[in-house]
């Protein structure tokens, strides 16, 4: 067993786990935040993108441990207390940057991740960044719609 301490969502928590846990099944099951989600067991698809210390890591391939002493933030933490969505959630909403919704999270996480990589990136870019996540219902075109949209949202937040 490891006793771990990390600030999720700006919140600090410790907890007990089996040195094994990854940081997903901390997440999901001792945390109960279950916007990242168990998509492939590979970290191939992207569906449990959070940000460790403000950069985007798939929590399939981290284990807890590693986590210790570091900030993680999941899709529950992105909106601020006076907003209900964090403007790239808003740009996905508004763009109709899902359909079946699994993969939204991860992929709003890794739209965060090439917005503070790439102040005003264009579609080629992000198709090219987001080759690590997958959705497997849409043809990805409002998905990039969403990510440049809320880049540029982000851009313009005070």
């Amino acid at each position: 067993m490891a006793t771990i301490s990390l600030e999720v969502n700006g919140k600090a928590r410790t907890l007990d786990l089996p040195d094994n846990t990854l940081l997903i099944h901390a997440l999901r099951d001792h945390l109960r935040l279950t916007g990242a989600h168990m998509g492939c067991d590979t970290s191939q698809c992207g569906a449990c993108t959070v940000h460790v210390d403000g950069m985007a890591m798939k929590s399939c391939a981290m284990l807890a441990v590693q986590a210790d002493g570091r900030r993680v933030t999941t899709v529950e933490g992105l909106a601020s207390d006076d907003a209900p969505l964090h403007p790239m959630q808003q740009a996905f909403h508004d763009n109709h940057g899902l359909q079946c919704g699994f993969c939204t999270p991860g992929m709003v996480m890794i739209g965060l991740d090439i917005a503070r990589r790439h102040a005003r990136p264009d579609p080629s870019t992000v198709r090219a960044e987001l080759e690590g996540n997958l959705c497997r219902c849409t043809g990805y075109q409002n998905i990039v719609a969403a990510i440049v949209d809320g880049a540029g949202r982000m851009e313009t937040r005070p």
